[in-house]
């Protein structure tokens, strides 16, 4: 028997990271999108909780099986 399981979560993460001094709202806003995009951030990132949202199975028949 073949199942296919398919998950959904939500998955929250946490990273402390150093920003200038000085900067307005929108120019941290920037900075940490910035440093996301970048790739820089990924290191930094600490997964703290996972939700499941929700699960399902799907029993496939394969080829001379009888469910």
């Amino acid at each position: 028997m073949k199942v296919i399981v398919t998950l959904v979560e939500k998955i929250t993460s946490s990273a402390h990271i150093d920003i200038p001094d000085g900067l307005s709202n929108s120019a941290i806003k920037q900075h940490i999108t910035d440093r996301y995009n970048n790739g820089e951030m990924q290191a930094d990132l600490n997964i703290y909780q996972v939700d499941f949202e929700s699960i399902s199975a799907l029993v496939v028949k394969q080829t001379g099986e009888s469910l």
